[in-house]
Order: C-alpha cells, then structure tokens, then sequence
C-alpha cells in the first residue's frame, strides 16, 4: 500500500487513502493513518472531496490557485520597491521586447544591506526579478563600431570581380592564416566519445610545446575543395605566397588548364593583407612572373573578415574535426585536417612546410616602382592586379 502511494502526488494520496479507509468500515480512518502516516484530517479531506466532485480539482495543479504560502510581496508590501532601488542603477534592457537584466547574482543581491534589513533570501529575491523581466545576462557580440564608408561599395565590386571569374572559369581562391596552434599535451575545446578522458597540461606555456603550428589556408571557391599548408616557423608574406604558388604548381594549373588570371579573396591584414610591401612583391615574382600568370586580389574591407569563405567554408570545419583533441604531433593534426569532409562535398588536403621564414623583411620604393602593379579605379587600395612582367625579352 506504501510502495503504491509513493508513485502518487499529494491529491492522489489522500484520495487513494480515503477509498481504502471507507472499505476498512469502522476505525478505517485511524488504522489507514496508521498504516500511511498521513493525518486523520488529510484523508477526511479526501473523503470531502470524492464526496463532492473530482471534476471541480483541477487536473494540471496539485493544488488549488492561492494555496500554499503567501507570497513576499504580501508579507511585505515594500520588499519590492526595495529591491528595485538597489539594482536600479546596474540594470539594463532592450527596448523593444521589455526585457531587462542585471550582473550581479540573487545571492549577491541578498547580502545588500537594505535587502538584507527586508529579510529576503535569495528564491524570493529572484521570483521578485523575474516578475519584473530582470535576469542575469552576459555581453552580447552585437555592436558594431562606424563602417568603413566604401564597405559596402569593396563588397559590391568583390562580388562583380568573383561573378566575372566563375563566368570565365578562371580560378577563385580564398586565403587566410587559421589560428596558430602549440603542439603538444594541450588544452583542445571541445568533447569526444570515449571511455577514459585524455589529461593534458594543465597550463598552455609555449616552451612545453613541441613546436608551434601556422596553418595557412587556400579554399578553392569553384570546387569546394580546401588546402592547409602546416609551416612551424613565422606567419610572414613570404609564407603565404610560397604556399600559394606552390599550390598553383602543384594543384592549381591542373585543376584549371589554361587559365590565364587567378583572383585572391584575402581579409585585409596579416601576413596577405593591403599593406604589406613584401606580400606585393612576392606575388609578382612567384606568381606572376615565374608562373606567367595575371594576378588580381581583392581585400574584404576592415572588420569583415568573416565574410571571407576560408573562415566559414574550411577553418570551421577544421575546427569541428579536431575538436577535443591534443594536438600532440604536427602529424597528428596533418591528420585531423585531411579527415575533414562535410555533406556538401568539402575535402581537405594538407601538407608540412618544415622551411623556416625570416621576419622583418623590407622592400624598397625603388623595387616596389618596378612592378607592373595595376591598382583598380574602385577602391585601389584593397583591388590591384599583377600582370606577368616580360623580364629578359
């Protein structure tokens, strides 16, 4: 009988009670009381109510609306108004939906020294704040700081230039360097299915590492395909260009015969962005020149570098593959990223660069004059062109 009336709630309790006290005749009342434990007055108030109507109890409560303890507010009248004037300074809100919210906890609150005169704990502290649309909110990544004024008019024409290529078949290809990575027994976010979790350092110091990995990135637009090139020393122009032209070599040329222009999507810092001399000239020798092969880049204006498909496309997906585990090995991640493959078709390559790159590297106003450097009329500062230069002939 104890074992059924412990898979009850409350109403069910005493209902269950006052039919087996009716069948145990006289003296049941006492005896089910004895047996249960409930009181002689909750199963006479069962009875009542199997009495009257079980259609009156409403069947989504346990209790009736108004049961149960009286709440704070009519206790005490003013708590409320207390409460409000010590988070009035410190609250904020949205003023389209009404919403509000605060930074300091219910608990913090409850040790105020006016709401602590008013008694209030920190439950009804909160029903309070709720009741008012105030909770608890973390910063938000939603404001963005003044635009460049020719944002809108870079992305306007980077998709004309991306239109004019996919027409023509030539080439579009999206650059960027991904974060850079220790190599080792180190911290990687994220979770993986297994028996036992793998401890790691507790501490990301640089000279526990094995090595620090620069993955620099090439996505191929047209074909949905993704190449990582794993260097170990600096993230430096040189770098980027070596990796692209040694795409183009050994990847690229076949991958679109005879194509005569290759257009560069590159976010407009780092290694590949609008200002660095190096990354200029460097384009111009190793693929222009060496490769006979016209060049056009276009930079995505300041604070859109999301919009860049590498990050999107191919370093998210990345991400996902190793996530949770240590890098412990640059083959290890080598790995990782060739196992990255999505429904739509994205396969990565990868590939170590063990050459090591010097920083600092300066070019002179006398060499950057020798460049056939074509700077476009619309925004010339993120769209240049490098055309092949007839060295020799």
């Amino acid at each position: 009988m104890n074992l059924l009336m412990s898979r009850l709630d409350e109403p069910q309790r005493r209902w269950y009670a006052a039919i087996e006290a009716q069948r145990s005749g006289r003296g049941g009342v006492g005896l089910v009381s004895r047996i249960t434990g409930l009181d002689e007055k909750t199963i006479g108030r069962g009875r009542r109510e199997l009495d009257r109507d079980l259609r009156d109890c409403p069947p989504d409560r346990v209790r009736r609306p108004g049961a149960g303890r009286p709440s704070v507010t009519r206790k005490q009248p003013g708590a409320e108004a207390v409460l409000l004037s010590c988070v009035r300074d410190e609250v904020a809100g949205d003023p389209l939906t009404g919403q509000r919210w605060i930074r300091r906890s219910v608990r913090q609150l409850a040790t105020a020294p006016l709401v602590r005169d008013w008694g209030l704990s920190h439950e009804p502290i909160r029903r309070l704040l709720l009741q008012n649309q105030i909770r608890p909110k973390s910063n938000v990544k939603r404001l963005t700081p003044q635009p460049h004024p020719d944002r809108d008019c870079q992305f306007l024409y980077l998709q004309a230039q991306r239109q004019r290529f996919q027409v023509a078949g030539w080439p579009i290809i999206s650059v960027d360097t991904k974060k850079k990575e220790l190599i080792g027994l180190f911290y990687n976010s994220g979770s993986v299915w297994c028996q036992q979790a793998t401890a790691v350092w507790l501490h990301d110091f640089p000279n526990d590492a094995v090595g620090q990995a620069v993955p620099y990135g090439i996505y191929v637009v047209q074909l949905n395909l993704g190449y990582i090139y794993l260097g170990q020393s600096a993230d430096t122009p040189d770098f980027a260009v070596d990796n692209i032209a040694r795409w183009w070599q050994e990847e690229g040329r076949a991958l679109f015969p005879g194509a005569p222009e290759l257009l560069i999507l590159a976010d407009g810092g780092g290694s590949n962005g609008y200002r660095p001399r190096r990354w200029k000239q460097q384009l111009q020798l190793q693929l222009a020149d060496a490769c006979e092969l016209t060049v056009t880049v276009c930079h995505y204006p300041p604070g859109a570098s999301k919009w860049n498909p590498v990050e999107h496309r191919l370093f998210s997906e990345i991400t996902k593959t190793w996530a949770g585990t240590p890098l412990t090995s640059f083959e290890l991640m080598r790995a990782c990223i060739q196992t990255t493959q999505t429904a739509t078709g994205l396969r990565v390559k990868a590939v170590l660069v063990e050459q090591h790159y010097e920083t600092g590297l300066t070019v002179s106003d006398e060499e950057m004059a020798t460049l056939a450097l074509e700077k476009h009329s619309t925004c010339p500062k993120w769209n240049y062109t490098l055309r092949p230069r007839k060295i020799g002939k």
